[in-house]
């Protein structure tokens, strides 16, 4: 089992992410080698061939292996759900966390279907985050607390993490953490969420205005907004992203709002992302412009906004046959079939 540094504030995690490690360049090369050697025309499998070799790479292990997925759904509760910005009760989040535990989700299907484990973290569900447009969010050190137990949820053995969210008012908070790192208009950050009308989005979108607003002379880098606009679940998510990275386990994001939650690190460094992919295009609107932000693309798009690392795990499809091809189709010697003249 990797040792992990314990924390205890946010300048902790900052010296963290000032030495965590890269990726495995001779893995890198082992990939690359092989690659052309594959019975097919070089290049012919597009991302997929990218993909073998990103996850080789990330987990630091040649050839790479994908047999034990994990989906990790984090749940907490928002205090700014007292300005009316959801149309669902925050009695919600609990409610769906023991209908992801009896197995009755969409999350649970999809696990079942595609041979992931899942796992569901309730993040203090009793105790909502401050409404933060009145006070931060979090204080720094509940912050840390939360960043320090995600980073220990990641398994050491586990050959991919989907990580994913429940938390109503989770839309509102990751759309101000993206206004607050990236500025525009909080309308283009703002989308229904659970199902708002258009009346109700511009109200979310005053909110969310109103509340980078109040923070952004306390803002001073990413992990300041995550403090300040963030919630536990969130936290939490960049706790894995960060235990991820040590335990040597590549990662795949969910939709917006898990995206939002680990912008903050790719605001100190896009380098802090190397080792994670995008699972699906959220349908919510502000997911496609924060990948763009990101510089990242998404594996799948299927309309999806239904958050629980759904459609990070759907992708999980995908990488289990990019490895699968890697590692397992003939080259061109032992099939017998000439190569490229």
């Amino acid at each position: 089992m990797t040792k992990l540094p314990n924390i205890s504030c946010l300048d902790d995690v900052r010296q963290i992410l000032g030495d965590l490690p890269g990726p495995d360049m001779d893995c890198a090369k082992f990939a690359k080698e092989r690659e052309p050697q594959l019975t097919k025309p070089q290049g012919s499998l597009g991302r997929l061939e990218q993909l073998a070799a990103w996850t080789a790479v990330w987990q630091g292990r040649y050839p790479p292996r994908m047999t034990r997925p994990n989906a990790h759904v984090f749940a907490g509760n928002h205090g700014v759900v007292k300005q009316g910005v959801s149309a669902f009760p925050q009695d919600v989040t609990k409610q769906m966390v023991k209908n992801f535990e009896s197995g009755g989700a969409a999350i649970n299907q999809i696990c079942d279907a595609l041979g992931v484990g899942l796992c569901v973290e309730s993040m203090d569900l009793d105790n909502p985050t401050n409404d933060f447009t009145i006070k931060p969010a979090m204080t720094d050190e509940e912050c840390a607390e939360a960043i320090y137990f995600g980073m220990n949820v990641i398994d050491d053995s586990s050959d991919l993490a989907c990580l994913g969210e429940m938390g109503i008012g989770n839309t509102t908070s990751a759309s101000a953490i993206c206004l607050a790192l990236f500025g525009g208009h909080s309308t283009s950050w703002t989308g229904p969420g659970t199902g708002l009308d258009q009346t109700g989005m511009n109200h979310k979108a005053e909110v969310i205005s109103k509340a980078v607003g109040i923070h952004r002379a306390n803002m001073h880098d990413g992990l300041d907004v995550l403090q300040h606009l963030g919630g536990r679940e969130m936290a939490a998510i960049v706790g894995a992203v960060i235990g991820a990275r040590i335990k040597k386990v590549p990662v795949m994001l969910d939709g917006f709002v898990s995206t939002a939650a680990v912008a903050p690190l790719a605001a100190m460094s896009k380098r802090h992302l190397d080792h994670c992919k995008i699972g699906h295009v959220s349908s919510e609107p502000g997911h496609k412009l924060l990948l763009e932000k990101l510089g990242k693309v998404a594996v799948l798009d299927q309309n999806m906004c239904l958050g629980e690392a759904t459609g990070a795990v759907l992708s999980v499809g995908i990488v289990k046959a990019a490895v699968a091809c890697h590692n397992d189709m003939a080259t061109f010697e032992e099939a017998g079939v000439s190569g490229k003249s």
